[in-house]
């Protein structure tokens, strides 16, 4: 009985899923605006390229 105290009481398992829910919808985000980023890049450098030539 003694166990299940300590198991239903113990929060470290939780705390290591709200840990790596953060660190996902951190990479989510880096992943959405780095390739909003590399787009808006390529179109820029196609402008100079073709303006270049």
């Amino acid at each position: 009985m003694k166990f299940v105290k300590l198991f239903a009481s113990d929060e470290s398992g939780a705390t290591a899923i709200e840990y790596a829910l953060i660190a996902s919808l951190i990479a989510i985000a880096l992943v959405t605006i780095l390739t909003n980023l590399g787009t808006k890049l390529s179109a820029e450098f196609s402008e100079v390229s073709s303006a270049l030539k």
